[in-house]
């Protein structure tokens, strides 16, 4: 009976110390969405004049392009040793694209990308659970939140909404008269190419920089419980132009741009 329990205890050992072999080697090599060279493509019909992106875990590249359908490319890198085989899926219905990764076990690695032009002239709605944002040329209203990753807008100039609960915000170039960003964790940066009617942006854990054009003045709003602010553009507490920037732990500058 005691050679039964220590060939028993070896195997054990043996099993476990495997298990660790491989989920060291697994986690040195890190699946990269990036080493896909055969990415695969699919079109979806739009019905309506607002799409809504449902990702769970992915990085999404969206893009308003001369395209009739929602055209989407897909990088995939996955590996599980230890359970089922990893997969992604994509569907739409009701106008509401439905990205979905598939990757458990005891030991997984696996990296997805998006990357989705948009008909010109679409509104957009995107909720990722985990995973970066970036969008780019939309006339239209834009509204970005994911769970955890960065998110980040150029070349746009419809309404925009913007949060992360683990990431920076950033809008660059950007026209938008309405924009609204908050974070949790991470920074704020808005760098505007228009007068706007408002800006609200707001982080509990980061910095906020602003940038604003010459031509107008601004009814600033400011507020750091832990940092310096500092607001070098006109000020002038009756305009109609509002900007509103508060963080809890971080510096605030709201000044011209350029």
């Amino acid at each position: 009976m005691a050679r039964t329990a220590r060939r028993s205890r070896t195997g054990t050992v043996a099993v476990a110390g495997l298990a660790v072999a491989l989920m060291a080697s697994v986690a040195a090599c890190g699946a990269d969405a990036g080493d896909d060279r055969e990415p695969e493509h699919r079109a979806f019909a739009l019905e309506g004049r607002t799409l809504t992106v449902d990702s769970d875990d992915s990085a999404l590249d969206l893009v308003a392009a001369d395209v009739d359908e929602v055209e989407v490319t897909r990088w995939f890198e996955g590996r599980v040793v230890v359970g089922g085989d990893p997969r992604v899926t994509w569907e739409m219905k009701d106008d509401r694209l439905k990205l979905r990764l598939k990757c458990s076990g005891i030991v997984a690695d696996c990296s997805a990308r998006h990357r989705i032009e948009v008909p010109r002239g679409v509104a957009v709605v995107v909720e990722d659970g985990d995973g970066s944002v970036s969008a780019k040329g939309f006339t239209r209203s834009l509204k970005i939140r994911t769970a955890d990753g960065p998110v980040r807008v150029s070349d746009s100039s419809g309404p925009l909404e913007m949060h992360s609960d683990d990431g920076s915000v950033h809008a660059l170039g950007v026209e938008s008269r309405s924009v609204r960003a908050s974070t949790q964790d991470g920074s704020v940066k808005l760098e505007l190419g228009a007068v706007p009617d408002l800006v609200d942006s707001r982080s509990d854990d980061g910095s906020i920089t602003i940038g604003l054009p010459r031509e107008a003045s601004y009814r600033v709003t400011t507020g750091s419980d832990d940092g310096s602010v500092a607001v070098s553009v006109p000020r002038d507490s009756g305009s109609t132009h509002v900007v509103n920037a508060h963080t809890e732990d971080g510096s605030v500058t709201v000044r011209n741009a350029g």
